[in-house]
């Protein structure tokens, strides 16, 4: 696991001043910094493992490289040398340029590159946006880094947050969070989007390009049994690439079909059982232990429950959890992981091997069905349309979320616009559930009009790219990115794989939902992979966590002083009257366990940005490791 960081200057050379300004960037990382200096700036790498990327210096070029290449020894034999990561990129610039290399890489890169001789600054990210990558304009030219909080260590880079983004995480939904794939939660600060390079010229003006998109291509006309075959050649061979580099992996393991898909190939390529991690709790509303358990019979050498309690710290872990990751923290999902990767550090794990990406390549949400259904109609298919809704009511129907058909035409009419094909909306009720709760005057939410991509005629395939770059996965990227790097693990997520994921976009829609059954195509693929009961298990419990049992109690009565409290109403973004009436609505439904949505991504939202306003100050000065 590695960090990068640097500055560039291309009008105003200042290497001396520069090469300890980078210095105290990489000191807010763990792990050894490799620094190189030239007559622009410098850049260099903290290093907490043992990947074979780093930083090198080969003629004009300076590379230094957060990640790994997964096709190292092809280009090792292609350009007939040996060397690093870095170097091999150094080779491929120097044949096809900065951009002709990133779209010629296979792996989970950021990269940096200066050109001494041309006075340019290239940084470049992988397509998903594995590896997170930020930048921020100083004098004369700018500075990156692998994460804010080295940007904010730069003398004048000020810490004040972005007012949009501070209003969308006090009352939106977290799928408004990253709608702009340039944007940070600091005002000064932009992020490098997936699948991008950011060129600065010697005159200091950046100029931003994609080198690689997901595109309409049509739909594969293969039989079933063909597309099923082919699938299972890409995992596995996604997988095998990932595999090979690691000495140490650990695989987390929920009960659903993505991780244990990936876990079970992995189990497939090298002829033996794997290690595996969970999160499982005390409170059986999220708890997957009695799922997970086909896998680890079949196909876990150890497996490690990690159990977590209903009456955990939530505001000390908030509080830790905020400063590793210099921003608050989409969802309550991920304090659980924090937990689970310290156990797979103090482990010795050098991977971590997870199933992000399954659920958007495969329309494995909820949110997926009532796009199948616009597909199926716009393409004139009401009888294959009234079966869908029938068995979409009768397999997933929930005492809170009702199934029928007037609910699905509900969705169709407000998610979807049947006179534009393949256009999304957003679910506007949702994302405005609680804009009453902000204090008059501070910012209009409603008037928030999210970016919605349509590069396909596909409802279905435009809601999974919305997901993909704008909505659910770059989050989840960011929180794994984040606790992995402060415990020295490397991320590994075989679904993000360019090959695979522009299959999955060419696999018609009725391969993915068929008879109110997610994940067909999976499914068939992973035939005699994984266990039958996994294979046919319908219900999705999803990955989550009990956040409506820690937000009861000793952890409301702390939520109630915050929002009481005097410097809580000082900055003016909440109401604090209508935020107490929901902590109390929240209390109300969970000790009546009545059939009602709570409150708790609600709280979990107010906690975070609490805990993140009142730290932003000191974010620039913590180190990235274990102890904070």
């Amino acid at each position: 696991m590695s960090r990068i960081a640097g500055l560039h200057r291309p009008a105003e050379p200042r290497p001396c001043h520069d090469e300890l300004s980078v210095r105290r960037m990489l000191g807010r990382f763990a792990g050894r910094p490799e620094m190189l200096i030239g007559p622009q700036g410098a850049v260099g790498r903290v290093s907490q493992g043992t990947l074979a990327g780093g930083t090198i210096s080969r003629g004009n070029l300076m590379v230094a490289l957060d990640g790994r290449l997964l096709d190292a020894d092809g280009l090792r034999a292609e350009f007939g040398r040996d060397g690093g990561d870095a170097a091999l990129i150094a080779a491929l610039v120097q044949r096809h340029g900065f951009t002709g290399a990133m779209a010629r890489i296979t792996g989970d890169v950021a990269v940096a590159m200066v050109d001494a001789e041309s006075g340019r600054l290239w940084l470049g990210r992988d397509r998903f946006g594995v590896k997170p990558l930020y930048w921020t304009s100083v004098p004369g030219g700018i500075a990156f880094a692998s994460q804010p909080r080295a940007l904010l260590a730069v003398a004048r880079v000020p810490t004040d947050p972005d007012p949009s983004f501070v209003i969308r995480f006090a009352a939106s939904h977290y799928r408004t969070f990253d709608n702009d794939p340039e944007g940070s939660p600091f005002r000064a600060i932009r992020q490098l989007p997936a699948a991008s390079v950011l060129e600065v010229a010697r005159d200091g003006s950046p100029r931003l390009e994609t080198y690689w998109r997901l595109e309409e291509a049509g739909d594969l006309n293969l039989p079933e049994a063909d597309l099923a075959d082919a699938y299972r050649h890409h995992l596995l061979a996604a997988v095998r690439r990932r595999i090979e580099p690691t000495t140490q992996p650990l695989f987390t393991l929920s009960g659903g079909l993505d991780s244990s898909s990936v876990l079970c190939c992995a189990a497939e390529i090298t002829g033996t059982a794997q290690p595996a991690t969970s999160c499982v709790y005390t409170d059986a509303t999220f708890d997957e232990r009695n799922e997970i358990r086909d896998v680890v019979d079949a196909r876990v050498s150890t497996w490690t429950p990690i159990e977590i309690g209903s009456a955990i710290d939530v505001a000390a872990l908030v509080d830790r959890q905020v400063r590793i990751h210099d921003e608050p923290v989409a969802t309550a999902t991920w304090l659980p992981h924090l937990m689970l990767v310290e156990r797979a550090a103090a482990a010795g794990a050098d991977a971590l091997f997870g199933g992000l990406g399954g659920d958007e390549l495969n329309a494995g949400e909820y949110e997926y069905f009532p796009m199948h259904f616009a597909d199926l109609r716009a393409a004139g298919r009401e009888a294959d349309l009234s079966n869908e809704i029938a068995l979409w009511a009768s397999h997933h129907n929930h005492p809170i979320h009702h199934k029928s058909p007037a609910v699905a035409e509900a969705m169709m009419a407000a998610l979807t616009d049947s006179a534009v094909p393949g256009a999304c909306r957003p679910d506007r009720t949702r994302m405005l559930r609680y804009a009453h709760v902000l204090q008059a005057g501070t910012f209009d939410l409603d008037s928030f009009v999210p970016v919605m991509d349509r590069p396909f005629r596909s409802y279905l395939k435009n809601r999974a790219y919305q997901d993909l770059f704008r909505e659910t996965l770059p989050c989840c990227l960011r929180a794994q990115d984040r606790h992995c790097s402060a415990l020295g693990i490397e991320t590994v997520t075989p679904f993000l794989d360019r090959e695979l994921a522009e299959f999955m976009f060419r696999v018609p829609g009725d391969l993915k939902i068929r008879n109110g059954v997610t994940k067909r195509l999976l499914r068939e693929a992973m035939a005699g992979i994984l266990p039958e009961a996994t294979l046919n298990r319908v219900k999705k419990t999803g990955w989550n966590a009990p956040a409506h049992v820690w937000f009861t109690g000793p952890t409301l009565h702390m939520l109630r002083d915050r929002v009481s409290s005097v410097a809580f109403r000082e900055r003016g973004i909440y109401n604090p009257v209508k935020v107490l009436e929901i902590i109390d609505d929240h209390s109300r439904i969970v000790a009546d366990q009545s059939q009602e949505e709570d409150h708790m991504m609600f709280l979990w939202q107010l906690l975070n940005l609490d805990s993140w306003l009142t730290a932003i100050g000191t974010i620039a000065c913590d180190k990235d490791n274990p102890d904070l």
